[in-house]
């Protein structure tokens, strides 16, 4: 690479460093080019290699014909004085400076670029983000190991699978977690892709090591004894696993013996483990309530879309109540859903605007953070994956064009509503169930600015597969388009949240999703969107 390009790029990277990478993939596919120029680095080192290496085997061969023929007659050969003279020279001088080319290291220029971009390489913590990322659509979508680690997904353009190493990898990450679910899974998947005949530096004691603690762990003591044996009829030196068997063999001892005095195994172990039979364990309970809804919601399932709903939603013409603005070039109003009111808006953003508002907010993509419930501190988590940066109107034309183009279509002002807030959702990029509007007392904006009353998603991009906005509580599910946004008001007339527009914005499955939203306040629409009648109108 040129050291002016390199520079470049350096100073990207550093502007990314610790950067989370797995929450965008806005940022990760600068990750490519970064790859690409270590690759070409390594070009360099090798053809440097094999130029040196050619040298050597030149000399080499010239050598040993040379070598041949003073060896069959050693006095008749250094009877002829130059041959003695170059003897000397060459021992003296040529073997030297063979001596300094063998020694020549070409490595500098390699191991000096992969030193210094190394530091802005993702972490840890990106790899085991990734990892769960992975898991979590395993989970969303109910996709089995098999499935995944062949890489058969919809919609993908460019087919990957997973090896031996990387199944093993997400099992690890698992148990590291205390996940022993997900370990059972990838580990099962590993010891399967293993057993294939698959060549690979991880062992089926490692892989068989870590199944059948995992295994124990939801209760099966059978299937943990069968593993163990068959790590132990691979290794019978293994302490561990030794020690494991004895010591799951008198669990068993007892448990008979709990059978042969009461009679009531079944009973006992349905009432504390969660073991199904055949070796498949059910996926444990989690914080979130509406998880099967929410997670059916995202796959297409469940949606409430019943004919009789069908009938009360319509498209049309949309004049913003016969903005001046609007009257020649109104936009396409089309119903997502009739109670609560939510609209899509077709051609809202040209491909040229989204592309600059894009390229506006990439330096600035920052983690996305949720507000603690209990503290009111603004702090980063699993059930948000994505990074967002805000935009101003004073940062490109094209951010208050697009800010007063929502005005025109809502109705309402873009004074007192939050800056334009760009997002870009990572690998398996989600966040999970959660309102809009603010329930918190605390909220110092609440008092100057009133509660979040409406809510403006522009779509700007369009998703392979997965990524969809769904409503758990009335069963609504709203696919990303480009170029469209939906629209909502996440409060009653008189001010009261509407709980119903509880939402999610399911995890990418396949592609990249980039939105943009902005979110009206109270303030200042008190005459534009006035009070009702009553507490729920």
């Amino acid at each position: 690479m040129k050291p002016c390009l390199q520079l470049v790029f350096l100073i990207f990277l550093i502007c990314h460093t610790a950067a989370e990478f797995f929450t965008s993939i806005g940022q990760m596919t600068d990750l490519i080019y970064a790859e690409k120029d270590l690759v070409q680095s390594l070009k360099e080192y090798i053809r440097a290699e094999e130029a040196k290496l050619s040298q050597i085997k030149s000399w080499a061969e010239k050598m040993d014909v040379l070598t041949s023929k003073s060896t069959s007659d050693p006095e008749g050969y250094l009877a002829h004085p130059v041959n003695a003279y170059k003897l000397v020279k060459r021992l003296n001088t040529d073997w030297l400076e063979l001596e300094n080319l063998v020694l020549q290291d070409t490595t500098n220029g390699f191991i000096a670029n992969l030193t210094i971009q190394r530091q802005f390489f993702p972490t840890e913590e990106d790899e085991t983000g990734a990892a769960k990322a992975l898991m979590r659509l395993q989970d969303t979508y109910k996709l089995d190991p098999e499935t995944l680690s062949r890489g058969n997904l919809p919609g993908t353009k460019y087919k990957s699978s997973l090896t031996v190493s990387d199944c093993f990898g997400m099992g690890k990450t698992a148990y590291n977690d205390g996940d022993y679910y997900h370990t059972v899974l990838w580990m099962e998947q590993a010891l399967k892709q293993h057993d294939e005949g698959e060549d690979t530096t991880v062992s089926k004691v490692e892989i068989l090591d870590y199944l059948s603690y995992a295994v124990f762990q939801f209760g099966d003591l059978h299937r943990a004894m069968e593993l163990t044996r068959r790590l132990i009829s691979l290794d019978s030196t293994h302490e561990r696993a030794g020690s494991n068997l004895r010591y799951f063999e008198k669990l068993l001892e007892k448990e008979r013996e709990e059978k042969s005095r009461e009679n009531s195994l079944n009973k006992t172990m349905a009432a504390t483990e969660p073991v199904v039979q055949s070796g498949a364990y059910e996926r444990p309970l989690d914080y979130l309530p509406e998880r099967d809804i929410y997670e059916a919601l995202c796959r297409g399932e469940g949606v409430k879309m019943t004919p009789r709903r069908q009938k009360r939603l319509f498209c049309r013409y949309h004049n913003g109540n016969r903005n001046p603005h609007l009257l020649i070039a109104p936009f396409k109003e089309e119903d997502e859903w009739d109670s609560p009111h939510i609209v899509r808006y077709y051609d809202v953003m040209s491909d040229e605007e989204i592309e600059k508002i894009k390229q506006l907010a990439k330096p600035r993509l920052a983690r996305a953070t949720v507000r603690d419930p209990k503290t009111g501190v603004l702090t980063v988590a699993s059930y948000r994956v994505s990074k967002s940066s805000w935009l101003e109107e004073d940062d490109d034309p094209v951010v208050g064009k697009v800010n007063q183009r929502m005005q025109q279509i809502t109705g309402l002002t873009v004074k007192t509503a939050e800056l334009l807030q760009v997002a870009n959702y990572g690998m398996g990029g989600q966040y999970e169930p959660h309102f809009d509007f603010s329930r918190r007392p605390f909220d110092s904006t609440l008092k100057s600015e009133g509660n979040r009353l409406a809510t403006f998603l522009n779509y700007m991009s369009d998703v392979e597969a997965g990524g969809a906005t769904v409503f758990p509580d009335f069963g609504a599910a709203i696919w990303p388009k480009k170029g469209t946004a939906v629209f909502w008001y996440n409060l009653f007339r008189s001010g009261e949240g509407d709980y119903r527009t509880r939402h999610a914005a399911c995890p990418v499955l396949v592609g990249c999703k980039w939105v943009s939203n902005k979110w009206f306040h109270e303030r200042g629409n008190e005459f534009l969107r006035p009070c009702g009648r009553t507490e729920v109108d």
